[in-house]
C-alpha cells in the first residue's frame, strides 16, 4: 500500500485514472436498469486470483481495505511495541499472531475485511485501465462468482506497486512472526514475490484499487 511519502504521487496517478473513467462508465450499463457510478474515498481489494483471470468463482476468498492500511501499518522493527500493547497498532486495528499481513515497504498492517461484499466495484491499477468488477451473491456452496467488464482481466486493474501477503505458521505450535523477515528485502518492486518468513507460510493476494461502485440509478 502506498507510504505516507508515496501518497501524494499514487493520487496523481489516481487522478488520471479518473479523468476517463466519466467516459467508461457513462456507457456501462445493465440490460434491466440503468446505473450510475457512485464515487466512494479510495479503498483496495486484496484478490486471491491469477493475473490472467477475467472471471471465476471464488470471491469469497477475497477482503476489502475500506480505508488504506499502509499508513496505519507498524514497521517490523515496532512489533515489540506492537506486542507490549496488546497487539493494538496506534491505529487502532488488532493484530493477529496467527494470520498477519505485510505490505511492499515491510509494513505490518491490518487485515482486510473478508468476504467481498456483492456488488459492482469500478476499479483500476492506476494505469491505463479501468474496469468493473461484477461480485455475484454466494451461491448455495458459498462460492462468489466474479467478472470483469470489457475484457480486463486482473492484471490490468491491479496496482503493481501494491504488495501484500498474509504469513500463517507453517506447523502447529511453530513461531510465525515479522520479526523474521529479512529487513533488506523492503522496499518491493513491482512483480517481486514477498519474502519468505522462517516457519511461515505464505499466500499472496493481488491489490487493486477501487475508486466507487456500480449503483441503479
Amino acid at each position: 500500500m502506498p507510504s505516507k511519502t508515496r501518497l501524494s504521487t499514487v493520487k496523481a496517478v489516481l487522478c488520471m485514472s479518473l479523468i476517463t473513467i466519466s467516459a467508461f462508465v457513462s456507457g456501462f450499463a445493465t440490460a434491466g436498469a440503468e446505473e450510475k457510478f457512485q464515487r466512494s474515498e479510495i479503498q483496495y481489494i486484496a484478490a486471491l486470483v491469477d493475473p490472467n483471470a477475467v472471471s471465476g468463482d471464488n470471491a469469497q476468498e477475497w477482503g476489502l481495505w475500506e480505508v488504506d492500511p499502509g499508513p496505519r501499518g507498524v514497521p517490523i522493527s515496532g512489533l515489540a511495541s506492537l506486542m507490549d500493547a496488546g497487539n493494538i497498532a496506534p491505529a487502532g486495528w488488532k493484530f493477529d499472531q496467527s494470520a498477519w499481513w505485510l505490505e511492499e515497504h515491510g509494513l505490518i498492517m491490518e487485515a482486510p475485511v473478508f468476504p467481498l461484499a456483492p456488488g459492482k466495484y469500478v476499479v483500476t491499477g492506476g494505469r491505463e485501465t479501468t474496469s468493473v468488477l461484477n461480485v455475484e451473491a454466494p451461491d448455495a456452496e458459498g462460492k462468489q462468482a466474479w467478472s470483469l467488464a470489457n475484457g480486463a482481466n486482473i492484471h490490468d486493474v491491479t496496482h503493481l506497486r501494491c504488495r501484500a501477503a498474509i504469513y500463517m505458521a507453517r506447523d502447529s505450535g511453530q513461531a510465525c512472526l515479522p520479526d523474521k523477515t529479512t529487513a533488506s528485502a523492503f522496499p518491493m518492486g513491482p512483480g517481486i514475490s514477498m519474502p519468505s518468513v522462517t516457519g511461515c507460510d505464505k499466500r499472496e493476494y493481488q491489490v487493486l484499487i477501487v475508486l466507487g461502485r456500480m449503483v441503479e440509478g
